[in-house]
């Protein structure tokens, strides 16, 4: 009689395991989703130990937790616009994820302008370069999905005592930023629902606590900003 009652007991724990995973696996399905795509700072470099895998401290996770999404980071350390370009022409597993999102972030082109940075200048040849490769990135965006999609700006990644820090606010406040947020408003224009994240006024000139030291990625801090920036540009916020 025990040996009977402890096996239906077992069968009945069993079940319930059962449900209950089946139950989380329906609520995980139904959640929105959102796909993050861009470079390291999307990756959330530098936050975990060996860089293996994307870091459930970057920003999108904190969207995803503050806003109960899905979340898809396809952010790759490295990559430039043209990287990513050639991965939604071309990667289906990049296609696929923008085709079934429900919302998109998009944060790339720092590497593109990192070295002009420090060499004190950015050519207007290399932001056109930016600008033509985003316009394009977000024309083919469009061609998958009709998610919301929140472009970032670009930060100053240079300490306040660093000697690069200057130029770089001048170059980003004055020739840089500002044609990104004009390209911008006019996909938003022509292709609807892309809205700018500005991560420049949101670091200001906080970097010695939202920028690694010695590095130029954002701490646990800055990708806290960039969630907060990224949820409020979504109406995701509240």
């Amino acid at each position: 009689m025990k040996k009977k009652l402890m096996t239906t007991l077992s069968a009945a724990v069993m079940a319930g395991a059962l449900f209950s995973g089946a139950v989380s696996a329906k609520e995980e399905n139904s959640k929105k989703s959102l796909t993050a795509l861009g470079d390291s700072i999307t990756f959330g470099y530098n936050l975990e130990q060996h860089n293996q895998r994307v870091s459930k401290d970057a920003f999108p996770f904190v969207m995803g937790d503050y806003a109960n999404l899905r979340v898809r980071d396809l952010g790759v350390p490295g990559w430039k616009t043209q990287d990513l370009l050639n991965a939604l022409e071309t990667n289906e597993k990049f296609r696929q994820a923008v085709a079934h999102a429900d919302y998109i972030t998009l944060d790339i082109g720092s590497n593109d302008l990192l070295q002009a940075f420090s060499d004190y200048n950015v050519t207007d040849d290399e932001v056109q370069s930016v600008l033509e490769k985003l316009s394009k990135i977000a024309s083919e965006i469009r061609e998958l999905s009709d998610a919301p999609v929140v472009v970032y700006n670009i930060y100053n990644p240079f300490q306040v005592d660093d000697p690069r820090h200057d130029i770089g606010n001048l170059l980003l406040r004055y020739k840089v930023n500002p044609q990104i947020e004009s390209l911008v408003h006019s996909l938003n224009q022509e292709l609807n629902n892309i809205v700018l994240a500005d991560a420049f006024t949101a670091y200001g000139e906080k970097q010695a606590e939202y920028v690694l030291p010695n590095d130029i990625h954002p701490t646990i801090e800055g990708q806290k900003v960039l969630a907060e920036i990224g949820l409020k540009a979504l109406h995701l916020e509240e």
